[in-house]
């Protein structure tokens, strides 16, 4: 393995050198995480400064959310907003989510909820799972069908909270006829996967349950995650539907 990520390391030195500003981000990440070598954060983060310059997008991300958390850089919000919405302007959908994360938040820009939609859409558009679970999160009081469906995506994904709130949407009949055994499938998958949750919530749906309910739930919970690994069928690729508000 050490030979690996030297191995590595050589190759992402020479894109370095050779003015590859993606090569210069994997050359800092490995410096970050200490493959190969000790972490150095600060040298990374100098390595992401000099990527970013030459146009890296993955590197923008990467030093915005260091200057969010003062990980190898002085904690400066205004420097790492800035540095997350320009990647996120030239299209890069982990930047995207994090530019929505900031406006939502309020550091280093003004806090606009409308923005930090609009740049979780962009973000989900291109799949990032994250940025639509959001979207969802926020509709659930004034859209909750249109919620439903975002979440239903995700956790045909085999997302935790996506699973969850679907176990959520079933045990309450809040978008969907409630259904425990569906809720109990749901929230067993998630809990499988530690959401934070979904183990009490499966557990209260048990107590309420019969034992034939509860075995059909656990059929129920074999169903969906065969669903999740086969992935969808041809041609049922859906694209995220979107709210306009």
């Amino acid at each position: 393995m050490r030979g690996d990520a030297e191995l590595a390391s050589s190759e992402f030195q020479s894109a370095f050198e050779g003015g590859d500003a993606d090569g210069a981000f994997y050359l800092g990440r490995m410096l970050e995480l200490g493959m190969g070598a000790m972490s150095d954060p600060a040298q990374a983060a100098a390595i992401y400064a000099i990527a970013v310059e030459q146009g890296s997008t993955l590197a923008a991300n990467r030093l915005g959310l260091m200057y969010l958390e003062g990980q190898g850089v002085i904690r400066d919000y205004r420097r790492g907003a800035e540095l997350l919405c320009d990647a996120a302007d030239e299209g890069d959908a982990a930047a995207q989510f994090n530019c929505g994360v900031v406006h939502a938040d309020g550091k280093g820009v003004a806090q606009d909820d409308e923005k930090a939609l609009e740049y979780w859409r962009l973000s989900s558009e291109q799949g990032n799972i994250g940025a639509t679970n959001l979207i969802a999160i926020r509709l659930k009081e004034s859209d909750p069908e249109a919620a439903f469906a975002l979440f239903q995506q995700t956790a045909a994904q085999g997302n935790a909270i996506g699973l969850y709130e679907m176990a959520v949407a079933y045990e309450t009949g809040n978008a969907i006829s409630a259904d425990l055994v569906e809720a109990y499938g749901y929230a067993n998958l998630a809990a499988s996967q530690s959401h934070p949750e979904a183990a009490a919530l499966r557990d209260r749906l048990e107590a309420e349950m019969s034992a034939e309910q509860v075995a059909q739930g656990q059929e129920r919970t074999r169903a969906i995650l065969a669903e999740i690994e086969a992935g969808p069928a041809p041609g049922d690729e859906a694209e995220p539907t979107l709210a306009d508000n």
